[in-house]
């Protein structure tokens, strides 16, 4: 028998804050490599990243912040193939931690 009563919305940011990430300090496991402009896959990463872990800085650039990846491998399918970036995974016992499974 279905409910009439309207589960509450949650926001996808919520559900994120609920995550744990260990951070492997000074050794990210996402690097983006030095450009002079930056293509139109780094540039896509900044608006599709589920995390937000991309963003351009005051000089135009791309940079990356990993802290808080979900290890979704978004980013591999846009912009690895093209040399934009470096993936791999965290070392054991570092990264992401879901919460909800």
């Amino acid at each position: 028998m279905a409910s009439d009563v309207a589960s509450p919305e949650v926001r996808v940011e919520d559900r994120l804050f609920q995550n744990r990430y260990l951070v492997d300090v000074g050794r990210p496991h996402i690097k983006v490599r030095e450009h002079a402009q930056p293509s139109k896959e780094l540039l896509a990463l900044t608006r599709i990243c589920p995390a937000k872990c991309y963003a351009l800085n005051d000089s135009g650039q791309v940079e990356v912040t990993p802290d808080g990846c979900m290890e979704c491998g978004t980013c591999r399918v846009i912009a690895e193939a093209q040399g934009d970036i470096e993936w791999s995974y965290p070392r054991g016992g570092y990264g992401v931690l879901f919460k909800f499974g």
